[in-house]
């Protein structure tokens, strides 16, 4: 998350703003934004895992249902994904390759 934070005006001036969405309640997002300084991300709770559902992303994990696998997405304004990525758990996403996705739109 902190990365996204650092290199969230490169996204933004590629056109995209940089969302996170967890099935995290907000209270726990909030806490998660305060301890990480990340106060400049939109964060979006998915307390009912209809997102997670929707997109596909959603597993089983130790007995819990609809867990999130950690998953980026790159949605168009009209709602059209135009690209995903799945990453395993502690996984930093490749920046260069969602930015360079981002500027092909």
């Amino acid at each position: 998350m902190e990365l996204l934070r650092d290199r969230r005006t490169e996204f933004e001036d590629a056109g995209v703003m940089p969302y996170a969405i967890s099935r995290d309640s907000t209270y726990t997002q909030t806490a998660w934004s305060q301890a990480l300084d990340l106060d400049e991300i939109q964060f979006l709770s998915d307390w009912n895992a209809d997102a997670v559902r929707s997109f596909g992303a959603a597993h089983d994990f130790r007995g819990m249902k609809d867990v999130a696998d950690r998953t980026t997405f790159l949605v168009e304004r009209g709602g059209t994904v135009r690209g995903a990525w799945r990453h395993d758990p502690g996984e930093v996403p490749d920046f260069e390759e969602l930015l360079a996705a981002a500027r092909a739109l």
